[in-house]
């Protein structure tokens, strides 16, 4: 395990339920293409194997590619990772994904990447999380956002994604939260900025607690939320498929209004084996609002494209929890 470098495969193939995955998002200049992908490995004894996972944004559908975890293949010098004959760095990806479900094929550059602020004592997005070793589940930011170029074929129709927006993040270790909320975007209205957030209910030495991170970041500079930086969850529901959550930090006050858009199924881990389904969207829009303590508006503006999970169950954990978080 690479503490201070969480983009690289931090697992082992000798292990056993185990999972690890990359999530590539890609939306076009002109807001009209998205596409996710997710490339990984599950290591479960009864069906172990690599994947890809394949999200079109816009219409929901999804697929899920297996291969023999032959085929899984990774540097432990720099963030490069091959599935079957697709290559996914941190630079680039070069898809051949040739199976009955679905055929794409391409490359994809990326540039002007903005990375997460890492120190000595928070290497990543998990801050001093990072160095606890039996976590279920770890969470890394590979790259805000940057700049896409390229053009990949998918079933035989050509997509532009030269001067669109990418993001890359990744998760390891044995199971998703058995609840949670992810919400992310790059692409907003009037400006150039980018947010993730994440809610869990995280184990915790036999227990649990509501843990939570993110950021918001803009103009250069991060916001950061979360449980380490001693943020606070001030408002979370769900009504009318909108999602509203408000966080409050030492300095600044964040609220997030989510519109829940069209959603596929995706596969999640559970000790390693990836059979849980979940929903995620990449078509949703948000409304993100940052102020100071006194109220004054320091950001306004709203998001397309944004991708979106909500696991329910984390609503009724948050109440009981928030004032109890470690």
């Amino acid at each position: 395990m690479n503490v201070f470098k969480p983009e690289l495969f931090q697992g082992s193939l000798k292990q056993n339920n185990y999972f690890e995955g990359w999530y590539f998002k890609h939306v076009s200049k002109d807001l009209d293409q998205v596409y996710s992908f997710i490339p990984g490995i599950s290591l479960h004894t009864d069906n172990p194997h690599a994947f890809i996972q394949v999200i079109n944004g816009l219409t929901g559908e999804t697929n899920y590619i297996e291969y023999p975890v032959s085929e899984f293949s990774f540097s432990t010098k720099y963030f490069r990772v091959e599935v079957g004959g697709s290559v996914f760095t941190a630079d680039s990806m070069v898809l051949n994904i040739n199976s009955p479900q679905i055929k794409v094929d391409g490359r994809l550059s990326y540039s002007g990447s903005v990375k997460y602020p890492s120190s000595v004592f928070a290497p990543g997005i998990m801050g001093w999380y990072s160095f606890v070793p039996f976590m279920e589940c770890k969470h890394g930011v590979v790259s805000v956002t940057h700049r896409i170029d390229g053009t990949i074929t998918v079933d035989k129709k050509q997509i532009d994604f030269s001067g669109g927006k990418g993001y890359i993040e990744k998760d390891w270790g044995k199971s998703f939260p058995e609840s949670w909320i992810w919400l992310q975007s790059n692409n907003f209205e009037n400006s150039d900025a980018c947010i993730m957030m994440s809610i869990a209910k995280i184990p915790w030495l036999g227990s649990f607690f509501t843990g939570f991170l993110g950021f918001l970041y803009f103009d250069g500079k991060f916001f950061p939320f979360s449980t380490y930086h001693k943020s606070e969850i001030t408002d979370l529901g769900l009504a009318n498929e909108k999602l509203t959550v408000s966080f409050r930090s030492k300095k600044y006050h964040l609220k997030i209004i989510a519109s829940l858009k069209q959603s596929g199924i995706l596969l999640a881990p559970k000790s390693g084996k990836m059979s849980r389904r979940i929903k995620e969207s990449v078509d949703s829009e948000l409304e993100v609002v940052l102020t100071d303590l006194n109220g004054t508006v320091l950001f306004h503006d709203l998001a397309q494209r944004a991708g979106l999970e909500v696991i329910e169950g984390i609503f009724e954990i948050v109440k009981i929890k928030t004032k109890k978080q470690i």
